[in-house]
């Protein structure tokens, strides 16, 4: 198994503002879907890697205590944590050093309630 994870769905109430926020913080454009009656904004990933969208419909419900995702930072997390709060969110714990090897991580809320994070190596 490559990945312990091979999709993720970030739950959403309202559609329009959570694939807005998603992508000011990404810097990109969410692809939008509809999937048996659920709206979904697919996040940008290439073949053959882990992918994810914003969903919305019956059965997804945000939450700051379920499980947590983290987003790929890039380089630096810096990027798009700075975007964060611009884009309605708020940055809850700010970049963090885990440590050389690991790198940082920071854990923010999303516009929609949702707890998420970012990981990266510097």
């Amino acid at each position: 198994m490559a990945n312990a994870i091979n999709w993720f769905e970030i739950p959403a109430t309202d559609h329009e503002r959570a694939v807005n926020f998603y992508g000011k913080v990404l810097g990109s454009e969410l692809q939008p879907m509809e999937i048996m009656g659920i709206k979904m904004g697919f996040l940008n990933s290439g073949d053959g890697e882990v992918g994810g969208a914003v969903c919305t419909g019956e059965g997804y419900k945000p939450s700051a205590d379920g499980a947590v995702v983290y987003l790929n930072g890039g380089e630096d997390l810096s990027t798009p944590l700075a975007r964060v709060e611009e884009a309605g969110g708020k940055v809850v714990v700010p970049k963090t050093k885990i440590s050389d090897e690991i790198g940082y991580f920071a854990m923010f809320m999303d516009s929609e309630g949702n707890k998420m994070a970012f990981h990266s190596p510097k």
